[in-house]
């Protein structure tokens, strides 16, 4: 699992992050606001609440938070198969 150490929201229903090994970027989350659980973010100062929960969670409240392995993902534009290798098919 990839750490996030900082994450902050920005204009536009977008995050900052910054993860343990150097890598950071910015994420559009701007397609969820309002589906579902992320009705909460219809409301800009619940998504700016944004924190790290214990266990690296990217994190809104209880309810609402995101893999930081799928954020991950997003910012460096990699395929699940490049970033965890065990996934890769096994030739015989």
């Amino acid at each position: 699992m990839f750490k996030p150490v900082l994450v902050a929201s920005l204009p536009g229903y977008k995050l900052h992050i910054r993860y343990a090994d150097g890598v950071e970027g910015d994420v559009d989350l701007s397609h969820l606001v309002g589906k579902g659980v992320f009705a909460l973010w219809n409301d800009p100062q619940a998504f700016a609440s944004v924190r790290i929960g214990p266990s690296g969670e990217v994190q809104w409240s209880e309810q609402v938070d995101l893999c930081p392995d799928a954020l991950y993902l997003e910012i460096t534009s990699k395929s699940p198969e490049e970033v965890f290798p065990m996934l890769s098919p096994v030739s015989a």
